[in-house]
């Protein structure tokens, strides 16, 4: 599996000749969602879903699909019906030849006047976790862990003791847009020596093999 960084949260993983895009939102690159077999999007902030980057990844491939919970996919399904699919905690599927399973029900506390909303991560091929914007701990060891290392709803001890509990091989930074290159080393010095996994992070753009 080739896992490649979009901007944000956004990640793109190649198989077999097939594409999944998960969570191209509106600070991904206004492409990032062309070429996919299948989409996967967590929740309805617009970081994470942007319709247009949506529309564009399928009318690009009349056959892509998308997975999503109910408050995306009722915005999208009149739009391609047939090729919206509502997903929740504890569902497994196929989408372009990738295994997926399902995890966790609610975005992070922002703040506690905020309302929260519906937030799901998925585990693909067993391997690599996209938790949205929660700290899902999936009953699955992972291997590969796609960090939400910087958002108004986190801190960088909250996001210690995720990777510690999560326990993954490596931990792969998302989430980003609003982590200026200063603070960076800051970031990679204290997860890298604190979190227990190898903490490893990726320009946009930057692939790895899984």
């Amino acid at each position: 599996m080739k896992l490649t960084k979009k901007s944000h949260s956004c990640v793109r993983l190649e198989k077999d000749g097939q594409v999944l895009v998960l969570d191209p939102g509106a600070f991904s690159e206004e492409d990032a969602a062309v070429g996919a077999d299948a989409i996967l999007v967590t929740h309805e902030h617009p970081d994470h879903f942007d319709e247009l980057r949506l529309r564009a990844g399928m009318e690009a491939n009349p056959a892509a699909q998308i997975w999503t919970l109910r408050a995306v996919a009722e915005k999208l399904s009149a739009a391609f019906p047939g090729r919206v699919h509502t997903v929740g905690h504890g569902d497994t599927f196929t989408a372009a030849g990738f295994d997926v399973q399902v995890h966790g029900e609610l975005h992070a506390v922002i703040h506690p006047d905020i309302p929260r909303i519906t937030n799901v991560g998925y585990l693909v091929d067993g391997k690599v976790f996209h938790p949205g914007d929660a700290l899902t701990v999936p009953d699955h060891p992972v291997e590969t862990l796609m960090l939400p290392v910087m958002a108004p709803w986190n801190k960088i001890s909250e996001v210690i003791d995720y990777v510690r509990e999560v326990k993954p091989q490596r931990a792969y930074d998302i989430h980003d847009a609003l982590l200026t290159d200063l603070a960076r080393p800051v970031y990679d010095r204290q997860i890298g020596q604190l979190g227990g996994s190898e903490h490893l992070r990726l320009a946009p753009g930057d692939s790895a093999q899984m």
